[in-house]
């Protein structure tokens, strides 16, 4: 049986990953803010956006982000349904699953008012700096325009891919 200090600190340290996440959601909606973006991963994270493309490693995460807030001109990030486990084994590790609904707009041709929906599957790690990416991988669900809607245009680009589990 867990001590009430363990179990405080696991409830500690999920509250901190819930921030950990509306920070990154914060930095998106700033235009992408690319340091900002990098920052809150670990030096080799992954950042995997399917059809967005895969990225490892700090600075080709922040060069990613450097040139998105160009393709992608608005964004707001809603993440819901955290599950949040903290690895028995090694406290300072932990996985998360959060959905993403996202109005946006891509000015790339046109600006194209779209919705995206997706899942994020995560992996943390506790840090000197605090909770941060090791790993995150979206799983696109829709991208659709606004105008047509995701019954008939269920992927503007790209496409889904399933979950690995």
């Amino acid at each position: 049986m867990k001590t009430t200090e363990q179990r405080l600190q696991r409830l500690e340290d999920i509250e901190a990953i819930k921030a950990l996440k509306a920070e990154y959601c914060a930095y998106c909606d700033d235009h992408y803010n690319p340091d900002g973006i990098a920052s809150l991963f670990v030096p080799r994270g992954v950042w995997d956006g399917g059809f967005m493309g895969r990225f490892e490693g700090m600075e080709a995460i922040r060069e990613h982000f450097s040139g998105v807030s160009s393709i992608m001109g608005f964004a707001i990030h809603y993440v819901t349904n955290p599950l949040i486990t903290i690895t028995d084994d090694d406290p300072d590790t932990a996985t998360g699953q959060w959905y993403l609904w996202q109005p946006c707009t891509q000015t790339t041709r046109r600006e194209t008012a779209l919705w995206l929906a997706a899942r994020y599957q995560e992996t943390y790690a506790k840090t000197d700096l605090g909770w941060r990416f090791v790993e995150m991988i979206i799983y696109p669900r829709m991208f659709a325009p606004y105008d047509k809607g995701w019954a008939e245009v269920p992927f503007l680009t790209g496409g889904p891919r399933e979950a690995g589990n």
